[in-house]
């Protein structure tokens, strides 16, 4: 197994970008595809976006699409969020998560099916 790490968030104001890091602690994440999410205090957390094992296929929250982008470098171990044209509505705590199968071409995975989880970083978008 291996850890996950976010970084990179911070404040950000509305309509500006920001890219966010995910960093795994060994090159075995290299086998899994990448989800990440956000969550808002009271909120259930939402899928964003995941990208997949050699970077063959992403998909997108459409809340997201055209937006934010996803991409990994596994000769880094790492994958990133890329998010530009922000809104205070993308305000939360960020998170990467490993999953071994691909889910869907079309939609996102459910949260319960990430089997390791990054600690979060957190993102706000204000004036």
């Amino acid at each position: 197994q291996f850890q996950l790490v976010e970084s990179g968030g911070g404040l950000v104001q509305p309509g500006g970008s920001l890219t966010i890091s995910c960093t795994a602690s060994k090159k075995s994440v290299n086998r899994y595809n990448i989800g990440w999410f956000r969550q808002v205090p009271g909120n259930e957390r939402e899928g964003v976006g995941t990208i997949s094992t050699r970077s063959e296929s992403t998909v997108y929250a459409p809340s997201v699409k055209g937006r934010f982008t996803i991409t990994r470098n596994n000769t880094k171990n790492g994958a990133y969020l890329q998010m530009n044209n922000l809104t205070p509505e993308d305000t939360g705590v960020y998170f990467c998560a490993a999953f071994s199968n691909w889910f869907s071409d079309y939609v996102l995975p459910p949260s319960d099916l990430m089997e390791i989880w990054g600690q979060g970083t957190r993102v706000t978008v204000s004036s």
